[in-house]
């Protein structure tokens, strides 16, 4: 029996297909859903221009321009080396926590005060209708038989 690459894959593609917990990661397009578009992308161009009429010399320019682009670009990845994996996982147990938070307290908050909302709303109904609509039936019966007439005088 030979066992080539295509078999593997596929039996890796049906384990990975059927494990719910795990999800391809796309390395080409980090930013699917556009989340830092505006926010953080930032070129040199965004943060330093010279106006016409005040211009550095063209050497100190594009040493600026490529001081900034290589420094922030080294900068980035040794920061999000040392520090990306512990503050994802503060994220990570953040969101956590809160989806915990959300589940088995606010939901259930969220459902108690609707019940108890209707047995009140039901009382507050029950006394308008008590108090409240022989009151009004009676105005109602008085002022029937007021009648406004309206006069236009010369």
């Amino acid at each position: 029996m030979t066992v080539t690459m295509l078999d593997i894959n596929n039996g890796y593609e049906q384990k990975f297909q059927a494990d719910g917990h795990h999800k391809e990661i796309d390395l080409i397009n980090r930013d699917p859903k556009q989340v830092n578009e505006d926010v953080v992308k930032v070129d040199f161009e965004d943060v330093i221009a010279e106006p016409d009429g005040t211009h550095s010399l063209d050497g100190v320019w594009k040493a600026s321009y490529t001081t900034f682009t290589v420094s922030k670009y080294w900068c980035y990845r040794i920061l999000s080396a040392i520090l990306g994996i512990p503050v994802a996982l503060l994220w990570g147990f953040l969101f956590a926590c809160l989806s915990f938070c959300h589940i088995w307290v606010v939901v259930p908050c969220i459902k108690s005060c609707l019940i108890e909302s209707q047995c009140l709303s039901r009382i507050y109904s029950l006394a308008i209708h008590t108090f409240c609509d022989p009151l009004f039936e009676v105005l109602g019966k008085i002022f029937s038989s007021v009648r406004v007439v309206l006069r236009k005088e010369v």
